[in-house]
C-alpha cells in the first residue's frame, strides 16, 4: 500500500491505523509516524522563499517612497494642505504604480505562500484598491498620494525586518522592528491626522 495516498488525508491518524498501515507497508510503527511527519513538513515554505516574497515588497516599498520624496519635496501641497485642491491632478504615475503594486499583491496571494491571515490580507488588498480607485474617480489624488506615502513609509522597515528574520539575523530583525514600530506610530498617529 502506498502512504502517499494517505497523506492527503487531513485529519490526524488514530493508533489503530497507524498500527494497520505498519502491517500493510511492512514497516514499523515509528517509520511510519516518522513519514507521515516529513511529508507533512513537505508542504511547509522554505524560509527562502519568504525572504523573497519579503525581499520583493521592500524593494516595491523603497522604490516608491524615495519616488515619493522625490516627487513630494518641493511641492507646495505636500507641506499645506490647502494647496492640494490648486491646479490638480499631476500625479499619474506614482498613483498607477501604487495601484498596479496593490493589485499584483492581490493576484499572488494564490501562489505566495499560505499564511494564516490570508484572509485578512484580501480584505486588506481589495480595500486599499478600492479607497485608492475611489479617490482616483473623486479626484482626491493629491491627498491620496500624501495618504499613500505616510502609510508606506513604515512598510519598508516591516519588509526588511521580515527579511532579516527569515535569514537568521534575530538581533538585526529585531532593531529593523523596533524602527518599524517608532515609524508606524509617528507616521499613522502623529503625522496622518495631524497633517
Amino acid at each position: 500500500m502506498n502512504l502517499a495516498l494517505l497523506a492527503i488525508h487531513a485529519s490526524p491518524l488514530a493508533l489503530t491505523d497507524v498500527y494497520g498501515l505498519a502491517k500493510k507497508c511492512n514497516m514499523t510503527e515509528r517509520q511510519v509516524e516518522r513519514w507521515f511527519r516529513s511529508r507533512r513538513n513537505q508542504d511547509r515554505p522554505c524560509r527562502m522563499k519568504k525572504f523573497r516574497e519579503s525581499c520583493w515588497r521592500f524593494t516595491f516599498y523603497l522604490m516608491i517612497t524615495v519616488a515619493g520624496v522625490a516627487f513630494l519635496y518641493d511641492k507646495p501641497w505636500a507641506y499645506d494642505l490647502w494647496e492640494v485642491w490648486n491646479d490638480y491632478p499631476k500625479q499619474y504615475w506614482y498613483y498607477i504604480l501604487e495601484m498596479s503594486f496593490y493589485w499584483s499583491l492581490l493576484f499572488s496571494l494564490g501562489s505566495d505562500i499560505k499564511r494564516k491571515d490570508f484572509l485578512a490580507n484580501v480584505i486588506h488588498h481589495l480595500a486599499a484598491i478600492s479607497l485608492m480607485s475611489f479617490s482616483w474617480c473623486a479626484n482626491y489624488i493629491r491627498s491620496g498620494t500624501l495618504v499613500m506615502f505616510v502609510h508606506d513609509v513604515s512598510d519598508i522597515w516591516l519588509e526588511s525586518a521580515k527579511m532579516f528574520s527569515y535569514a537568521g539575523w534575530k538581533q538585526t530583525c529585531n532593531i529593523l522592528f523596533f524602527i518599524f514600530s517608532v515609524v508606524f506610530f509617528i507616521s499613522r498617529f502623529i503625522i496622518f491626522p495631524f497633517w
